[in-house]
């Protein structure tokens, strides 16, 4: 796992969302609190997974159903942080 700043940006979850790949903005998943760029993935080119998952959100509660657990993410940089909305 790759951090890009000492003191990582804090996203919303509604600032997540414009980051699906839409508009040639970069792809971002979030999961356990932190925010991944997903962007050089092949598995994540037009911002889904598999048909499964979007991007743009929040993927924690949908972890335990996959086949690798939370170490896939290791190889992508972290660009910063998950805030829930109130």
């Amino acid at each position: 796992m790759q951090i890009e700043n000492l003191a990582p940006r804090v996203f919303t979850e509604d600032e997540l969302k414009k980051y699906n790949g839409s508009r040639k903005m970069p792809i971002y998943i979030a999961c356990n609190g932190l925010v991944y760029d997903v962007t050089s993935s092949p598995h994540w080119q037009g911002g889904e997974h598999r048909n499964l998952h979007y991007s743009g959100i929040d993927l924690t509660d949908e972890l335990p159903d996959s086949p690798h657990g939370d170490r896939v993410f290791r190889k992508f940089t972290v660009v910063g942080v998950l805030v829930k909305d109130s």
